[in-house]
């Protein structure tokens, strides 16, 4: 079986898994399926989740799109001309409890082709997770990051400090001057090289797909039943909506959805349902907001 065929299998597998758990975990609501096909080549397999005993809003998608580069992706790729064909799993939780923090996960593999038809001539993995709290808890914030340290070590003992600091590095809203989140890890064009081979990425890449629920759902587990406020709903309100500039402002994988022709309402599904803007708001020092804050302009070493 092809690299490409193992993890456009693995993929789909996932977010079976993934949803399901994440249904029992919520107890009220159910992920709706949207199946959609690209013009161009490919399609995908949305699954949303709304107004749950948990869950106000989330998503786990998958994607298997292919055809000819658009311009704007071949300049950022450097190629006079190409073809393409990506897969990946993407996802994002937006609890309702502010206690709770919002997730986002995405793994995914590209393969690059002279020509239609052709035989590759690039081809790498991509991804990552990382936790986004409106209220700071360290031990879920160890946790999270223990379970990708664990994780990454079994292939390579560097591995998870350098996808570390690549997390902070790029969930990182430089016009704020703040993270969006406590990271986690984050990962992209790893390809077979001298010192590894894609088969390796391959196993890397899925197993930290596969850790995913650990990571997430005790953290759930634990917050579920913190009681919060209007005023908790408000920062929290707030602060998503750091989470949307992020999205919109830089992402790389939004861009590169709505570029190549992907379905708008799944790129777009990791937008939180309730958010604002208000003007020029500061926590009060001294807050669990302004502490949170300050974690956020300073990223720590969790592990």
């Amino acid at each position: 079986m092809s690299i490409k065929t193992s993890f456009t299998k693995w993929i789909h597998e996932a977010q079976d898994r993934i949803c399901k758990a994440l249904e029992e975990a919520d107890g009220k609501a159910r992920f709706r399926e949207d199946r959609w096909d690209r013009d161009g080549g490919g399609g995908g397999r949305s699954r949303v989740i709304e107004n749950g005993g948990l869950f106000e809003k989330g998503g786990v998608n998958v994607s298997t799109v292919h055809g000819e580069l658009p311009d704007v992706i071949r300049k950022r790729f450097g190629v006079a001309q190409g073809w393409f064909y990506a897969c990946g799993i993407s996802l994002v939780l937006h609890p309702e409890s502010p206690m709770i923090p919002t997730v986002h996960a995405n793994y995914r593999f590209f393969e690059l082709y002279e020509n239609e038809g052709g035989d590759p001539v690039d081809a790498w993995f991509g991804g990552g997770a990382d936790l986004t709290p409106y209220y700071l808890f360290d031990e879920d914030a160890r946790h999270f990051h223990q379970i990708y340290k664990t994780t990454c070590d079994r292939f390579h003992p560097e591995l998870y400090a350098r996808f570390k600091k690549a997390c902070d590095s790029y969930f990182h809203n430089g016009h704020r001057g703040e993270a969006r989140g406590v990271g986690g890890i984050f990962f992209d064009y790893l390809r077979s090289d001298e010192q590894q081979n894609l088969e390796f990425w391959h196993e890397m890449t899925t197993g930290c797909g596969d850790a995913f629920l650990s990571s997430y759902l005790p953290i759930v587990e634990r917050r579920k039943t913190e009681p919060w406020g209007e005023a908790e709903r408000y920062f929290q309100e707030l602060r998503r909506g750091r989470y949307v500039e992020f999205n919109l402002i830089h992402d790389r994988g939004t861009l590169f959805g709505l570029k190549t022709g992907g379905r708008t309402e799944s790129i777009l599904m990791s937008l939180p349902p309730r958010v604002r803007w208000d003007y020029d708001t500061l926590p009060a020092p001294g807050t669990r907001e302004a502490e949170l804050q300050e974690v956020l302009r300073s990223p720590r070493d969790w592990v």
